[in-house]
């Protein structure tokens, strides 16, 4: 049976499917982090990060696929230790967290996001591979919480100077090695049951058809203008859920 979800929910829950869709495409990566913000404005964020990880791994067998062999493996390697560190340490800490208090967490990562974006940084040259572990920590952590992960991977790779098509295919193969982690506590916690699956299942196709489409779009549209946007609405869901979560 599918969750007892507003039109409005259901709205928000496709429409974020559709953008980590497209996000695990290779279009505007990392934009898939507004995912679990938007559907937190009308259902419970732990049911929203519970529905949308069954989603996740069958995006990612689908985005590894089609960038499988580009990755580096060295850089892969070096960050799946300490993301399994976060990941645990996220797992022990879920249960103090209520629905406002993850929704509060949600709107100062979103935030945090938005800044990151802005101020992007850049290094003169590549920073040291020591970074990846505070790096990976904070990638589990995060995605644990949120499926927002992409900030601090895109701080520790984006200055590690890897090409386009290398930077895509590592980051694709870390998130689908730290949703795979993420799974056990999460059966284990009771984020995902069998209503989650079933509301999973039928966002499959929606699923297919972003990924389809941030294939499409990597040559086609101008990601300048598309990041502008995603960034204004992710400034103004952050604002939005701080307010719900204090209110």
């Amino acid at each position: 049976m599918l969750p007892d979800y507003s039109l409005v929910a259901w709205t928000l829950i496709i429409v974020s499917t559709y953008l980590t869709g497209v996000s695990k495409g290779g279009f505007a990566g990392g934009f898939g982090t507004l995912s679990v913000p938007l559907m937190a404005l009308a259902i419970d964020p732990i049911a929203a990060a519970g529905l949308l990880l069954p989603l996740l791994l069958v995006m990612d067998v689908m985005a590894v696929r089609a960038w499988w062999g580009h990755q580096d493996m060295a850089e892969v390697k070096r960050l799946l230790p300490s993301m399994l560190i976060g990941v645990v340490v996220a797992t022990l800490v879920a249960d103090m967290l209520n629905e406002d208090h993850i929704r509060l967490l949600l709107g100062v990562i979103s935030l945090l996001f938005v800044a990151y974006m802005i101020v992007k940084p850049s290094a003169s040259r590549p920073i040291s591979t020591l970074w990846s572990w505070p790096s990976g920590i904070a990638i589990g952590i995060t995605s644990f919480i949120a499926h927002a992960g992409a900030p601090p991977l895109n701080l520790y790779l984006v200055p590690r100077r890897l090409d386009k098509t290398t930077f895509i295919a590592t980051v694709t193969l870390c998130f689908a090695a730290v949703n795979l982690m993420k799974l056990p506590p999460y059966l284990w916690l009771g984020e995902i049951n069998f209503t989650s699956i079933w509301a999973s299942l039928v966002l499959v196709p929606v699923a297919w058809a972003g990924i389809r489409s941030g294939l499409w779009l990597q040559s086609r549209v101008n990601e300048r203008l598309f990041f502008r946007l995603v960034i204004i609405a992710m400034a103004i869901v952050g604002v939005q859920l701080i307010i719900k979560a204090l209110g």
